[in-house]
């Protein structure tokens, strides 16, 4: 789940889109946090998936819907009275103290710090990022903000799924899923949105969390707009105990090539990004790894070798060519110099906004071939293809992958 930016500070450098138009790509990153998820939320031995019988409880799936623990039925939500960007993330495998979190509230240039609950947890088979909360709706993208009937289905001990993979893993409102951490639960889908951080891909409330076996306040979402986050970050470093981890959700700025030459253009520019770019090896193993999966299916979450999805199959080519990737789109675009379309290359990555309910989001990637082509994981019920390259409504702008910057992202991802 990620959230709209707006703003100078808030986006990455404006890629060119077709006609000279300026696309400015938001992104967002949870980061190396996703790595204290799992532990978060008590999973037993990897691979081993809690009991195979799931009780579904006929309360959750209509009505009032089941509340954790018994008791009486939520109250209605309300609306916050304003919205706040999500700006930092502190993650800790376990609660976060009183103390640390008032500490960071009066740091300044805080706006707010809300405490959620963060864990890592199975569902439907498929390793996902939930977040537990209860004031978060704030801190959500506008348009899922304003979606009154998502939140209440959360409250009311529903989950909500990102819009992405609620359609690209079959599951829309309405229908159920089997969420497995600590415990099993069968969970109705309450609704569609994207929140605010990046990997993220659903919320349940803060009582389902913890009959699912999350810790009680583990993380720390901080919005401090107008502040340097930088430096903020520091403090809030020496605030929050040494176990827990702070990471930005705001990329900094990316230079974009001057030009499409295959020099000096493409291969240095300011700090972060003085590192080169792939080499022509590097380049010729990661296509034709990616066109030698033409045809295999596409399955949400699925990385190769034989299904994948969108950002999937750019990890699993680009691995081939011995360059190690993040896993998400919206990470993916944060491996390199942003490229105008008048200078692509075959290897750059291509991204997309995909998502109504976060129209700033990087929820789609594809592959550029040269000649005006792409080929991509599309979509649940369609197999890898190579179409004519999409640089249209939705074209977000594109990267010359480095595999340097890539491996920081993937290791500790604005860390």
């Amino acid at each position: 789940m990620g959230q709209s930016m707006e703003g100078q500070r808030r986006v990455r450098p404006v890629a060119i889109g077709p006609g000279g138009r300026a696309w400015r790509t938001g992104v967002a990153a949870l980061g190396s946090g996703l790595a204290l998820l799992a532990a978060a939320a008590g999973w037993p031995a990897a691979g081993h998936l809690p009991g195979s019988g799931s009780v579904p409880r006929p309360a959750a799936l209509a009505g009032p819907a089941w509340v954790p623990g018994g008791g009486a039925p939520v109250p209605p939500v309300t609306a916050p009275r304003t919205l706040l960007p999500a700006d930092l993330l502190v993650v800790s495998p376990s609660s976060l103290p009183a103390s640390a979190v008032a500490a960071v509230r009066k740091l300044p240039g805080v706006r707010a710090a809300e405490p959620v609950d963060a864990g890592q947890v199975r569902v439907n088979g498929v390793f996902t990022p939930l977040l537990g909360v209860d004031r978060f709706r704030r801190f959500a993208a506008r348009p899922t903000a304003s979606d009154t009937s998502l939140w209440q289905s959360v409250a009311d001990g529903e989950m909500a799924v990102s819009y992405t993979m609620g359609r690209q893993a079959g599951l829309p409102v309405g229908s159920v899923a089997r969420v497995a951490g600590r415990t099993q639960e069968t969970l109705r889908i309450g609704g569609l949105g994207t929140v605010g951080v990046a990997d993220v891909e659903g919320v349940v409330s803060d009582a389902v969390a913890r009959s699912l076996g999350f810790p009680v306040r583990n993380a720390l979402v901080v919005s401090a707009p107008g502040a340097g986050l930088a430096a903020l970050k520091v403090k809030i470093r020496a605030a929050v105990p040494r176990t827990a981890r702070v990471e930005l959700l705001v990329a900094p700025a990316a230079p974009a090539p001057a030009s499409p030459a295959a020099g000096p253009a493409r291969t240095a520019g300011p700090p972060p990004f003085r590192y080169r770019l792939l080499s022509a090896a590097q380049d010729t193993a990661f296509l034709r790894a990616a066109v030698s999966r033409l045809g295999m299916s596409y399955v949400w979450g699925a990385a190769g070798p034989t299904s994948f999805d969108c950002s999937g199959l750019v990890q699993w080519s680009l691995a081939q060519a011995g360059v190690v990737m993040p896993r998400v789109a919206a990470d993916q675009a944060r491996t390199g110099p942003a490229v105008p379309v008048s200078a692509l290359q075959p290897g750059d990555l291509l991204f997309y906004h995909t998502d109504p309910t976060a129209p700033g989001y990087i929820s789609h990637v594809a592959i550029y071939l040269g000649q005006g082509q792409m080929i991509q994981a599309p979509e649940p019920g369609m197999n890898v293809e190579i179409v004519r390259a999409d640089l249209g409504r939705d074209f977000a702008g594109a990267v010359a992958v480095s595999p340097a910057v890539a491996a920081a992202v993937a290791a500790n991802p604005l860390g």
